[in-house]
């Protein structure tokens, strides 16, 4: 009797949480999956038209290539940038917490900025970094034009790379200094503690990172959309790119709930696969 008036306490104050939650996650899904099966019109019952519409749709498929190229680089250099980051600051080096604070200036400015910032820092014609190449006596770049992606991949890696260093320092603190200990008395060596000690123990650390980082590069939209503007050729439209078009230009918000609602359930698979990879690596 008196576990249950318990559970019954403890379900109380927990239904304001619930409910917030169905609100805030499970309402929004249900409401995109209702307008994914209509057509563009909102009155015509689609079905699972709209579902199997993507897979023929030849825009949408370079649209989703695309941005799997773009999240796998992003994800590879961001995760190795910020771990080389945080293994660096991590050590007694002077003035490390102003370093600290400076590579987090990136990740807590603006995207709209950051990629306005870049624009004009990578454009050919008035751009700093052809300007500084040129007093070098190298020729300058079309950034934009020749390197697209790699370009919008670099600039993203830049933005997050203290985020990730933060994640990182937060592991690195979290390993016993008396591993380190014994095998400096074993005579290991820094690299050879690094891949013994640091990189397993940073596995659950590795994964979260990853699973932060795949979803939100698979969900990017703002950054190579003020940078490149998808272009040039398409090159850097990414899959969120190409579901803002479909809703907002040819205004067929069915089939842009469908997009949505499917970019859902990679993400979720994907995040499913990384969780199970971590687990085993951790294990």
């Amino acid at each position: 009797m008196i576990r249950r008036r318990q559970a019954l306490t403890a379900w109380l104050f927990l239904t304001p949480a619930v409910l917030f939650f169905v609100l805030l996650f499970f309402l929004p899904i249900g409401n995109q999956l209702l307008t994914g099966l209509y057509d563009s019109d909102g009155a015509s019952f689609a079905g699972l038209g709209n579902f199997s519409r993507a897979f023929r749709d030849p825009e949408v498929l370079h649209s989703f290539l695309i941005t799997l190229a773009y999240a796998a680089g992003t994800l590879v250099v961001g995760t190795a940038v910020g771990l080389g980051l945080a293994v660096i600051l991590n050590q007694s080096l002077r003035g490390r917490t102003v370093f600290r604070s400076v590579l987090l200036i990136p990740y807590l400015t603006s995207v709209s900025i950051i990629g306005l910032l870049w624009r004009n820092i990578l454009d050919p014609q008035v751009g700093i970094l052809n300007r500084l190449l040129e007093a070098a006596g190298l020729p300058g770049q079309t950034w934009l034009s020749t390197h697209p992606l790699a370009t919008i991949v670099g600039i993203t890696v830049w933005s997050g790379a203290g985020y990730t260093m933060v994640l990182f320092l937060a592991g690195l603190q979290g390993i016993p200094g008396l591993y380190y200990e014994a095998a400096r008395i074993d005579g290991a060596g820094p690299w050879r503690r690094f891949f013994a000690i640091t990189l397993p123990l940073l596995a659950p650390t590795t994964v979260f990172v990853s699973i932060i980082g795949l979803i939100s590069t698979l969900q990017q939209f703002a950054l190579p959309y003020i940078v490149t503007g998808g272009g040039p050729g398409n090159a850097t439209s990414l899959y969120a790119h190409r579901l803002f078009l479909v809703a907002f230009n040819d205004n067929d918000f069915g089939y842009a709930s469908a997009l949505s609602l499917l970019l859902l359930i990679v993400v979720l698979i994907l995040s499913l696969v990384q969780l199970r990879i971590g687990d085993r690596a951790h294990a």
